[in-house]
């Protein structure tokens, strides 16, 4: 990473320090590349999918330094992506009608618990899992 320090700034995610950056390092600007597709995709995040990639690719350093082919590491990944989603999926909770906004409620919140907007969270969560609860009815179970 490459940076002309001429001033000092304070950012509060991924997304802010990837644009101040003048990336030159390619698994550097891997990890620029997926917090932009994360933000575009989703508005928020980035600060985790970088910390998730950054982390996968110190596990995966050791093996491509002892020269571990890539095609078998790739392949060691998507074993590991399948696993991750099916223990996501072991653990994910079903909601019925009956729990569904409260559920939608306590999801609205942590999703805001990061955020600025966290000191209003009650207000927000009410507003949103309304919102949310609507948008949900029309998502078949």
């Amino acid at each position: 990473m490459v940076q002309a320090w001429t001033r000092l700034s304070a950012v509060p995610c991924a997304k802010m320090i990837s644009q101040l950056l003048d990336i030159v390092h390619p698994a550097a600007r891997i990890l620029v590349d997926i917090a932009r597709s994360q933000d575009a995709e989703v508005g928020d995040g980035t600060s985790s999918v970088v910390v998730l990639a950054g982390e996968i690719l110190k596990e995966i350093k050791e093996h491509v330094e002892q020269g571990v082919s890539s095609q078998i590491i790739i392949k060691g990944l998507r074993k590991a992506c399948t696993a991750a989603v099916n223990k996501i999926k072991e653990i994910a909770v079903s909601t019925n009608e009956a729990n569904r906004r409260d559920t939608l409620g306590k999801l609205a919140a942590t999703a805001m618990t990061s955020k600025l907007i966290k000191r209003n969270t009650a207000f927000f969560t009410k507003s949103k899992s309304t919102r949310l609860r609507d948008g949900a009815c029309m998502i078949p179970s």
